[in-house]
C-alpha cells in the first residue's frame, strides 16, 4: 500500500481473484479484483477505484506498491498515483479523483476456448506510457541472436499457443507473455520526485500456462492452471535481448527517456558460447533506490555478490552514505550486505 498523509488517502492494489487461470465460476469482470482502490483513512470509505484487469486469468494482480509522484502535464500541476503492473503498463491516475492522467481505452481481446470460461471481450489499455516490455508472444518478439536460433525459438514456440496481451490460458498449453512475474514486478518502481521521471525494471521470462481438469484431491473448480516457466533454445531464453533492463520514463510527458540492459548477461555459459559480449541484461528481478545524486540497482539471481531479495535502503552514518540491502535464499545464507559510496 501506498499513502498519502495529507489527503489521508490510502492506496490498496489488489489481487487477483481465486482461481488465478479459471473463471468459470467468477463471470463477470470481478468487481475490484486486479484494481486499484483508494480508501479514505479516517471513515473507511472508498474514494474511487479503477480495474486494470477484467475477469483475470493470468495472475496479473499489481505486484507492488504504487508510487505517488506530483507531475506537471500540459502545464497543469497534478497529484498522481501511478500503479506498475506484470503486463508491462504504468496507469497513471490523478490521485485526488481517481481520473486517468492519459486516456485509457477498452480494446478486443482473444475469446477463450476453455470449456465453461468466459474471458472479458475488452481490457484497459494506457495510452500513455507506452508498455514498458514485451507483450505477447510473436515471433518477432522471439530471441534472434542468430537466424538459426530464431529459427528453433520458432519451432518451441510453435509447440503452444499464443498471441498478443491476454491471450487466455488453454489445454494445449499458452504461452503468457509478460509471464506470471511479469513485466514490473515485486520490486516496483522508484521515482525521483524533483524531475518527475520513473525508473521500473523489467525482465522476460516467458511462462506456459496449461489449464486442466483436477485431481479430486487437488481442487473442486471444473479447471486449474498449471504455470511453468518456457525456456528457448541452446539454454537461452526464448524471448529476445535485453533480458533484463531499466526504462525511464518521463511522468510530465508519458515517455519514455532510455532503457538500459541490467545484469552481466556473461554469466551465462550460452552466451559465452557465442561469443558475443555487448550487455544483454540478465532475467532476473531488480530493485532500485534513486538518490539526488545515484541510482542504485540490485538484482537478483545466483550470482555474484550474491541473491538480492529485496529493496536497498541508503543511509548516512559517521558522515558516510551507506547502502545496504538484503540478500539470501537457497544455499546462500540470509543477511544483510552494506556498502558505503
Amino acid at each position: 500500500m501506498s499513502a498519502d498523509e495529507e489527503l489521508g488517502y490510502v492506496y490498496l492494489p489488489v489481487s487477483t481473484p481465486t482461481n488465478d487461470y479459471y473463471g468459470g465460476h467468477r463471470l463477470g469482470d470481478g468487481l475490484y479484483g486486479e484494481s486499484l482502490v483508494c480508501l479514505d483513512v479516517t471513515t473507511g470509505k472508498k474514494v474511487w477505484h479503477y480495474q486494470l484487469v477484467h475477469h483475470g486469468l493470468w495472475d496479473y494482480d499489481p505486484p507492488a506498491a504504487p508510487n505517488l509522484i506530483d507531475i506537471t502535464v500540459e502545464g497543469k500541476r497534478i497529484k498522481a498515483v501511478a500503479q506498475v503492473t506484470k503486463q508491462a503498463f504504468v496507469y497513471v491516475f490523478d490521485r485526488v479523483t481517481g481520473q486517468p492522467v492519459w486516456p485509457i481505452e477498452e480494446h478486443p481481446v482473444p475469446a477463450s476456448n476453455v470449456r465453461g470460461e468466459r474471458a472479458s471481450k475488452t481490457q484497459p489499455f494506457p495510452t500513455k506510457p507506452a508498455p514498458f516490455d514485451i507483450q505477447g508472444a510473436r515471433d518477432e518478439d522471439l530471441i534472434d541472436l542468430t537466424p538459426e536460433i530464431h529459427k528453433e525459438a520458432i519451432d518451441i514456440a510453435s509447440r503452444y499457443d499464443r498471441g498478443g496481451l491476454f491471450t487466455p490460458p488453454s489445454e494445449r498449453g499458452t504461452i503468457q507473455v509478460p509471464g506470471v512475474f511479469g513485466g514490473g514486478s515485486w520490486s516496483g518502481a522508484a521515482i525521483d520526485p524533483e524531475t518527475g521521471m520513473f525508473y521500473v525494471s523489467t525482465y522476460r521470462m516467458p511462462f506456459v500456462i496449461h489449464v486442466r481438469k483436477p485431481q479430486p484431491w487437488e481442487s473442486s473448480y471444473d479447471f486449474i492452471g498449471l504455470p511453468g516457466y518456457l525456456p528457448g533454445p541452446r539454454g537461452l531464453p526464448l524471448l529476445k535481448p535485453p533480458f533484463g533492463s531499466m526504462t525511464a520514463i518521463d511522468m510530465n510527458t508519458g515517455d519514455h527517456s532510455w532503457r538500459i540492459p541490467v545484469g552481466r548477461s556473461l554469466a551465462m555459459a550460452a552466451i559465452q558460447k557465442l561469443s558475443i559480449h555487448e550487455p544483454l541484461g540478465l532475467p532476473f528481478r531488480s530493485w532500485i533506490i534513486v538518490t539526488k545524486t545515484v541510482m542504485i540497482v540490485v538484482q537478483a539471481g545466483y550470482h555474484d555478490p550474491a541473491h538480492s531479495t529485496g529493496a536497498p535502503v541508503t543511509y548516512m552514518a559517521g558522515g558516510k552514505q551507506y547502502i545496504a540491502f538484503p540478500v539470501g535464499g537457497a544455499a546462500i545464507a540470509e543477511e544483510l550486505i552494506a556498502v558505503s559510496l
